[in-house]
């Protein structure tokens, strides 16, 4: 298969599945090791096409966010801004003693990959067995952004949880409408994804790693294909999570983490 038609895969897979509780982690895992594009097997790829996808999200909420700003000194916007900041806060913090002091770092195999993602659509099924009559509220009090930076955290010290599920599910828990709890992950993830990806590319570049003017443009491509699929699944999603709930996503979830757990028996993935 050409390499530009596997990139392409790639950054549809990427860009569907980063926004969606599904865990993005895992089906690049199949797709990488089946696809066998020679760039996708630099980290750099894989950050630079998640940097599309969230260039996209911005797009989609472009007028809130200019809402936002714009209205930044009325008292409401202004507490909404600082939950934001408190969420982005805690993980951009978290995460840099992940990395800098525990040393972080993927895990190396499919199978933590599998079992984050199975055990992963088990909570989504207990998480929406509880929420059953629960009332909720549109309100986002500041022990959900407190929960939403914790919630950012686990996804990154367990590939394969779903950053924007597990940042949904908690809220959901604490009462927050589906959604709101959808909104406020994913102005959330905007600063967070965008400050990571930046961060790693630097890093990447300060420890040698470079990519070919062709790479490039492979990059490019699959950054581009993520951008374009990420925007239609996010619009879809916000209309989705007016009147239904994550339970087929947690069903598919098992699913999928047992088939890698399969495959990775069979050693059909490593």
């Amino acid at each position: 298969m050409p390499d530009w038609i596997a990139v392409m895969i790639l950054g549809l897979i990427e860009g569907v599945t980063e926004f969606l509780p599904v865990s993005s982690t895992g089906h690049l895992l199949l797709a990488e090791q089946w696809l066998h594009p020679a760039v996708a097997k630099t980290d750099l790829f894989n950050i630079v096409i998640q940097s599309g996808a969230m260039l996209a999200v911005l797009l989609v909420f472009s007028r809130k966010a200019a809402d936002l700003l714009k209205n930044n000194s009325e008292p409401r916007t202004r507490d909404y801004l600082l939950k934001l900041a408190l969420a982005f806060g805690i993980t951009a913090v978290g995460g840099l003693f992940l990395k800098k002091v525990l040393h972080l770092k993927l895990p190396e195999t499919a199978v933590p990959v599998a079992l984050a993602t199975l055990i992963g659509g088990l909570i989504i099924l207990a998480i929406e067995r509880s929420l059953r009559s629960k009332t909720t509220t549109t309100e986002i009090a500041w022990s959900v952004a407190w929960i939403v930076g914790g919630a950012q955290l686990l996804a990154a010290v367990f590939p394969g949880t779903s950053r924007s599920g597990a940042c949904i599910l908690f809220a959901l828990l604490l009462g927050v409408a589906r959604p709101a709890a959808t909104e406020f992950s994913f102005l959330v993830g905007i600063p967070t994804l965008l400050a990571a990806s930046g961060w790693e590319i630097l890093s990447s570049l300060r420890h040698g790693e470079r990519l070919t003017s062709s790479d490039w443009g492979l990059v490019g491509l699959g950054s581009a294909t993520a951008a374009v699929s990420a925007f239609l699944v996010v619009r879809w999603l916000l209309r989705f999570v007016q009147s239904h709930t994550f339970v087929g996503f947690g069903y598919y979830r098992i699913f999928l983490g047992s088939l890698i757990l399969v495959l990775a028996k069979l050693k059909m993935v490593s």
